[in-house]
């Protein structure tokens, strides 16, 4: 390389404008003019001038040969040209082919700011640096995805070890990934089929129940059940009381089984039935207690959460889930944009429509109007007659829409990559083999959970090399 460094002081480093030093730039070797180096004296090479010793100087570069006066330097040979380039000319050129990751990295190292770019490259540089922030800003969103189906791939693979040391574990486990895991298998998909009817076929007849062509009485003329709908209802409980009890005995760990959100809706889907149930005995004889028996018609209605066990069969919903669970900031936005926008649109209308509209003559009366014609559902209960009202109703319209698109956008992407990673999650669950014993982990893309590490890694680095001293100085001398 450059050979030994020496120990004794490097005060004859110090060199006059006429003086050349010679560089190193991991082999590419170059004498440089110390005049042609002052005219940028905050940039790394510049700053080799005034060193007076050999500490100073092994800050600035990676070796120092005192015997051959060379300065090396441990960096690209092939972009070291663009640094000569700007030395000579003032200003720098960036090529097509560059990455723009690297030549950022780089002239940052020599300090060089992107100001010295020149117009002709200015734009497609800056433009390309956008693009990859904006690249990396979507491998971070994404490495959360990446890493959660990482963690959530390990944790299936830890409950499906758990019944290694359980009595008829083999079996269990079979019948577990069969329930819990729809198109493992075909018994798990006709299982699946089955579930997704009974829960249609329960809500259908719910609603059916509600017409009044459907509506049947008694000796006494009060209303009462169709025993056909009675029948279906009855069906259903079973079979849903069939499949949770199923689940919990094959369960890997009872203790946590209701940690799990899909088995909670599974509860609540049939705790309405057996309440109801109770609460009718518990009328039935005491008839001081009647009035439980509007309790019991609310629990009723709560059926309709039985809809909820299709997120269990469907990849859709439990991606909105885990979206809308994890969008709360962007939910938030939402509603304060909202809130912000109802409250200013509202007085203006109650200002100038509260003369000429009863319907708009308190502003409360205004915060429905405003609701509803920020969201752009507009009943048409309530309008405007004026010109200036119809004027702060179109403007109102208009802030709706850009209001409501906004945080929509942040929204859509969580879900689209929620989507992506649960989809990939169950790809990796139905490749798993457990018939033989479980011998090793399922396969998983590390390479590109290390990938989306090491870059965000990378990106912090930058971020921080961005504002060093020097920069700051070169941009006080730029000014």
């Amino acid at each position: 390389m450059t050979g030994q460094i020496q120990v004794e002081s490097c005060s004859g480093v110090h060199m006059d404008d006429n003086a050349a030093i010679r560089i190193n730039v991991g082999g590419f070797k170059k004498r440089l003019q110390s005049d042609t180096l002052s005219r940028f004296p905050e940039t790394r090479l510049a700053r080799l001038l005034h060193c007076q010793s050999k500490e100073s100087i092994l800050e600035l570069c990676d070796d120092y040969d005192d015997a051959e006066k060379e300065f090396y330097f441990d960096r690209n040979p092939a972009l070291f040209p663009y640094v000569l380039n700007f030395y000579n000319t003032g200003r720098l050129h960036v090529m097509a082919e560059l990455c723009i990751f690297s030549f950022s990295q780089e002239i940052e190292y020599w300090g060089i700011n992107e100001f010295f770019i020149d117009s002709c490259c200015s734009g497609a540089y800056h433009c390309r640096k956008m693009d990859q922030d904006r690249e990396d800003w979507d491998d971070r969103s994404d490495e959360g995805s990446t890493t959660s189906s990482f963690d959530e791939l390990l944790e299936f693979y830890n409950d499906a070890t758990k019944f290694d040391k359980q009595f008829f574990g083999s079996a269990r486990r079979r019948i577990w990934l069969m329930l819990d895991n729809p198109g493992y298998s075909i018994p798990s998909r006709i299982i699946s089929i089955l579930s997704i009817l009974v829960v249609l076929g329960s809500i259908a007849t719910m609603c059916m129940n509600s017409m009044s062509e459907f509506t049947l009485t008694d000796s006494q003329g009060q209303p009462t059940e169709d025993p056909r709908f009675e029948t279906v209802e009855h069906f259903g409980i079973g079979w849903f009381t069939l499949e949770l009890v199923a689940r919990f005995i094959v369960a890997p760990d009872l203790l946590h089984f209701f940690d799990h959100p899909l088995n909670v809706i599974d509860l609540v889907s049939i705790l309405p039935f057996y309440l109801t149930l109770l609460i009718n005995l518990v009328v039935e004889s005491s008839p001081a207690l009647a009035n439980l028996g509007r309790v019991a018609q609310v629990l009723r209605l709560m059926r309709i959460f039985r809809i909820l066990k299709l997120a269990r069969h469907s990849t859709g919903l439990r991606s909105l889930g885990a979206t809308l669970r994890n969008s709360y900031k962007e939910v938030g936005l939402l509603l304060l944009y909202l809130a912000v926008g109802v409250s200013f649109f509202s007085v203006m209308a109650y200002t100038v429509e509260k003369e000429d509209t009863e319907d708009l003559s308190t502003i409360p009366a205004c915060w429905w109007w405003a609701t509803v014609s920020m969201t752009t559902v507009g009943y048409g209960d309530v309008v405007p007659l004026s010109i200036p009202g119809k004027l702060t109703a179109s403007a109102c319209i208009l802030a709706g829409i850009l209001v409501v698109v906004l945080p929509i956008t942040l929204i859509f992407n969580k879900f689209s990559l929620f989507y992506k990673r649960q989809r990939q999650l169950e790809i990796a669950m139905r490749s798993c083999n457990f018939d033989e014993g479980i011998k090793e982990v399922p396969s998983v893309n590390l390479r590109n959970y290390y990938a989306h590490k090491v870059k965000s890694l990378m990106a912090s680095l930058s971020n921080m090399s961005r504002s060093s001293p020097s920069e700051q100085s070169l941009n006080e001398s730029i000014h």
